[in-house]
């Protein structure tokens, strides 16, 4: 069964003032999309995630994450968050034509300010990215053949390149992959792939 797949990023320092600037520095090491490049959405939440929104804009084409973020520098509050919506490619299986597309896919960064939603920040890290579910990474609904392992394994090398590059080159402290069901998504991976032989 499909299940939603996030990366939780804590970092040592995370007053105000280093928030957008780390946002900045994880959204430089994602691998956007060559057909939807850039940010395509900048939201701004006050308080917690039920509260509307007082910002939101959409683009298209996407931008920069460097403007991306001063859009959202003008309204810098440690109880709000801060949400940038992007692509990346990921091969997706396409049941109208039995092949193997390459598809843009939906990626969330969360920014927690430290008093947003009663301190989420401590659970669900200083940033927050949301994959989306986990089914590309998987593909649990497909027959394991040959071809489905290179694109499960081509999509999990993804994950894997931008994980390694946000350890690298991010300045984290911890981080976490984890999945909303709390299963083990490596287990869940290996057991999936060892179907194949």
């Amino acid at each position: 069964m499909a299940d939603s797949l996030y990366l939780s990023l804590w970092f040592r320092d995370f007053e105000i003032d280093d928030m957008l600037p780390h946002a900045l520095a994880v959204m430089r090491q994602f691998p956007f999309s060559a057909n939807a490049p850039g940010i395509s959405e900048v939201a701004v939440h006050p308080v917690n995630w039920i509260e509307p929104t007082i910002l939101e804009q959409r683009f298209n084409p996407g931008i920069r994450p460097e403007e991306a973020v001063l859009i959202a520098a003008d309204l810098l509050h440690d109880d709000y968050a801060y949400a940038f919506e992007a692509f990346w490619d990921l091969w997706k299986f396409d049941h109208a034509s039995g092949k193997w597309l390459l598809q843009p896919s939906a990626v969330q960064f969360l920014v927690h300010g430290s008093e947003f939603d009663e301190g989420a920040t401590e659970q669900e890290g200083n940033i927050q990215v949301d994959f989306g579910l986990d089914s590309p990474f998987l593909q649990e609904a497909l027959q394991l053949t040959i071809e489905t392992e290179q694109r499960v394994r081509a999509n999990v090398q993804m994950l894997v390149e931008f994980t390694s590059k946000v350890e690298k080159n991010a300045g984290i402290g911890t981080r976490l992959l984890w999945s909303e069901s709390d299963e083990n998504f490596a287990q869940k991976l290996i057991s999936r792939l060892q179907k194949v032989h």
